[in-house]
């Protein structure tokens, strides 16, 4: 008798997409957006904090400032243990853990108290995203997989910006703590139908040895029909050493990892310094506090939309182009600020070109680095990815005072914010050099 032999990846790549895909999607986008709604929600319960407790801006700086800190750690953290232990597993630890300490920063007592709650509210948030980006991307057809990334982080957006209606919402009636609950009960609710539903990736129980029934139990929910006989098998490359950080610098990903952290660094930079001065650079400039802030907001308008489109044309064209065109053009814009008059509509034009390309092009760098990095150590080089480009938002937050602070002119300020944005253009296409090398390299191989 001749066993059925299933080739996972391409059994998946053939196929429509199924119900229980979009079930997938939708669970994880549910915890990318709880995710976004915790990561930024001190933003917006800090001025009546600030107010309650007496404290002045800069010293409550630690506590915005942990909980980025704790993100960079969950992500580096994450990924390790995730390759061993599993996707799913690793998920609802880090949704569990974010939701009980949402909870417990609500009855933090001093800043102290709320500073390490939020480090450790961080370590939980920073290790969700890369293990929800890793899952979903193993149960897409390669086809749509950019496209159906990008829709899951437009999730995170939109719990940031949820934020804001809900503290307009529950501060003045409940006080700041009950943002706090909201965003820690909302994920807990959420943790049962992931638990039910959602499935620990069929390509990590293959590379783990787990039985033919369990990966079939799996498939079959996509449509499949195979038994505890079928032999289910991965045509990707095998990397032998054991300890997955150590995958990602062998000769065939050294060269790609280093130029997706530089990448996603040089992002979060732009980006962060971006977001978090802009409104000061133009309220400097003469505007209402009402207007910057305005404008400013048009920036994540347009990186939402930004994001699903460049998805969409990482999955028609070469995506390594996609995103260094996205990025070229996102440091183009904001170059072209500085040449626009603070009261010209064509300034809120600029800011959502920026936006459109910046975020469109940093969240395609998420759907795109999973199908560098094999199985064995596809959650670390994502983790990995991540937590080093959280440096980079904790480098652009801490530089952008000391910038404002030299006095310079908004078309010199403009034109240093766009520089980062064109070293990240330059880093991804040298990845693109890396993954042909790692593509011929495997192909020799076999």
């Amino acid at each position: 008798m001749t066993l059925e032999t299933v080739d996972i990846k391409a059994w998946i790549d053939d196929r429509p997409v199924a119900k229980y895909q979009w079930l997938i999607l939708a669970l994880c986008f549910f915890v990318v957006l709880f995710d976004g709604f915790d990561v930024a929600v001190m933003g917006f319960v800090a001025p009546s904090l600030i107010q309650e407790w007496g404290l002045s801006r800069a010293a409550f700086g630690p506590v915005m400032s942990a909980g980025m800190v704790g993100l960079a750690i969950g992500a580096l953290t994450a990924g390790p243990y995730a390759d061993r232990l599993g996707r799913k597993r690793i998920m609802l630890f880090a949704v569990t853990g974010f939701s009980i300490l949402s909870l417990a920063c609500a009855f933090a007592r001093n800043p102290y108290e709320l500073a390490f709650l939020r480090l450790l509210t961080g370590v939980a948030l920073g290790a969700a995203l890369p293990n929800t980006t890793t899952l979903l991307a193993e149960y897409l057809p390669e086809r749509n997989r950019a496209l159906f990334i990008t829709i899951m982080f437009t999730g995170f957006n939109m719990g940031s910006g949820l934020g804001g209606f809900v503290a307009a919402w529950l501060i003045p009636s409940h006080g700041w703590q009950s943002v706090l609950l909201f965003g820690g009960i909302m994920p807990l609710l959420l943790l049962p139908f992931l638990w039910l539903l959602l499935p620990e990736s069929a390509r990590f129980l293959a590379a783990h040895n787990a039985s033919a029934s369990q990966i079939a139990n799996v498939l079959n929910k996509l449509g499949g029909t195979f038994t505890a006989a079928t032999r289910f098998v991965m045509s990707e490359p095998q990397v032998q050493h054991k300890a997955p950080v150590r995958m990602l610098f062998t000769d065939q990903y050294r060269f790609g990892t280093l130029a997706l952290w530089l990448t996603y660094f040089m992002g979060l930079l732009v980006i962060y310094l971006t977001m978090g001065w802009m409104p000061t650079l133009l309220r400097d400039g003469g505007l209402s506090i009402e207007r910057a802030a305005t404008i400013t907001g048009l920036f994540q308008i347009g990186g939402t939309v930004g994001a699903i489109v460049v998805g969409w044309a990482m999955d028609r064209h070469n995506p390594n182009a996609v995103i260094a065109t996205s990025y070229a053009l996102g440091g183009a814009f904001i170059l072209l600020l500085g040449a626009f008059s603070l009261e010209s509509s064509l300034l809120a034009v600029g800011v959502i070109a920026a936006g459109f390309c910046m975020s469109g092009a940093q969240t395609g760098l998420n759907a795109f680095a999973p199908g560098f990095y094999p199985t064995d150590c596809r959650a670390t080089g994502v983790s990995w990815m991540l937590g080093i480009g959280r440096f980079g938002a904790i480098f652009g937050s801490l530089i952008g005072g000391a910038v404002l602070s030299l006095g310079l002119g908004l078309p010199l300020l403009f034109a240093m914010l766009s520089v980062p944005a064109f070293f990240a253009a330059l880093a991804i296409l040298g990845n693109g050099r890396a993954r042909r090398r790692a593509i011929s390299r495997a192909a020799l191989a076999h």
